[in-house]
């Protein structure tokens, strides 16, 4: 069980540093904060399509892929849409503080997530009882 959950832990960290960090395009980050713009979905996709690889080489049930990906998508627009809600007008050179403090809320939400996911696929793999 160790290993997968190894896999599952290390497999959520390099894809959430590569959807967000990498891959983010200024497009996506200027349309999380409105529903009728296409960057928030689209960001939350690439996320989305980096789990179900992640959970595909972990080897967890396609039904449990499935719900997985669904309920992040949901859950990451969400929290994304709410740090722009939130966050809005926070400048960093003016309140670095207050700025840092709202990523860092906003990565740790999106952390707790990844153990949320772990645990299900975990629950689904027969990992645990």
């Amino acid at each position: 069980m160790f290993d997968l959950v190894l896999v599952l832990l290390v497999g959520f960290q390099l894809k959430h540093f590569i959807a967000d960090y990498l891959l983010q395009t200024g497009w996506m980050i200027g349309g999380k904060g409105r529903l009728t713009a296409p960057g928030g979905y689209a960001h939350a996709g690439i996320h989305v399509v980096g789990s179900a690889i992640v959970l595909l080489v972990a080897r967890i049930p396609l039904p449990a892929i499935a719900m997985l990906v669904v309920a992040e998508f949901v859950v990451h627009y969400a929290l994304d849409y709410a740090k722009v809600s939130y966050g809005h007008g926070i400048d960093p050179d003016q309140d670095p503080q207050r700025f840092w403090a709202m990523h860092g809320v906003d990565q740790l939400l999106h952390q707790l997530t990844y153990v949320v996911m772990i645990y299900v696929a975990l629950k689904a793999s027969g990992a645990l009882v």
